[in-house]
């Protein structure tokens, strides 16, 4: 009887420990998911202000097709990513095509004093400095999940239980150059 008493006292405390350890990975990775939402948030704003931003430049810079395309072609490509590794390369491939875009804009000094373009580029800083701040909390959330789930006995729950480890928010290789401006 004692020995069923304590069999069951164990079962019950392992059981408890288990649910502790799954409550603590699945909360970890509610954050995760939610700092996750927040770049969207923002990469969506960006991906809406682009437009009004290539029609500004257009309108002074409308033979520079090429540069306006890839634009827009980087924008549809951040819009129809699905996953957040697809999502991530969108993002680069949308910060290379506004770097170019940027360098295009130095070249027509009307465009610059031009408010509205004035407007659009302040408002666009100010989203990106806000996806800045939505990435480095994504990417602590991405931290604190990752070691949670590495660390023994939580490994053996994690895989147990499908938790994959979370995918880091890369900054873009091209960003660690500086952009050639030709003229």
């Amino acid at each position: 009887m004692i020995a069923t008493i304590i069999t069951l006292v164990v079962i019950l405390a392992l059981a408890f420990f288990l649910i502790s350890i799954y409550n603590r990975l699945a909360k970890s990775k509610v954050l995760t998911e939610e700092g996750w939402s927040g770049i969207g948030t923002y990469l969506q704003q960006r991906n809406d202000l682009i437009p009004n931003l290539v029609e500004v430049v257009k309108g002074f810079a409308g033979h520079e097709n090429k540069t306006l395309t890839d634009v827009i072609k980087a924008r549809n490509e951040s819009i129809s990513a699905l996953t957040p590794e697809a999502q991530m390369e969108a993002a680069k491939h949308v910060s290379q095509a506004m770097l170019n875009l940027k360098v295009l804009t130095e070249q027509y000094p009307q465009l610059q004093a031009n408010q509205n373009f004035l407007q659009l580029q302040s408002e666009l800083g100010g989203i990106e400095e806000k996806i800045n701040q939505s990435r480095r909390y994504y990417n602590g959330t991405v931290r604190e999940f990752n070691q949670l789930r590495i660390v023994f006995p939580n490994i053996i729950v994690a895989n147990a239980l499908g938790f994959k480890a979370a995918i880091f928010f890369q900054e873009d290789e091209a960003a660690k150059t500086a952009p050639q401006i030709k003229f």
